[in-house]
């Protein structure tokens, strides 16, 4: 398992390699950083997101399983959660946009 998480760790890291193959413009000798951690955050935004919204849907059926006569209150409170989880991943693309 060990060496399987180092291989995909590997493969993940030449993969996002050509976002440095790039030149700078004329004249500019510094690297821009801005659009290599713009892609990372939105990686980890999504990644992260995904996460949260497998636990709360996850939570919101043992809930309901748990108790039906709640159904609609905790359905109601999941959808309101989702949308502000999304919203965390929408939020991050539109950095990533502005970072370019």
């Amino acid at each position: 398992m060990k060496l399987k998480l180092i291989y995909s760790t590997g493969l993940l890291l030449l993969l996002g390699s050509p976002i440095f193959a790039q030149t700078p413009a004329a004249g500019s000798g510094t690297t821009d950083w801005h659009l290599p951690f713009a892609y990372l955050a939105m990686g980890i935004a999504a990644g992260l997101c995904g996460l949260g919204q497998g636990k709360a849907t996850a939570s919101a059926a043992e809930a309901m399983a748990r108790n039906p006569g709640a159904a609609a209150g905790i359905r109601f409170a999941l959808i309101i959660g989702l949308a502000l989880i999304e919203s965390l991943a929408l939020y991050t693309l539109f950095v990533t946009y502005i970072a370019k």
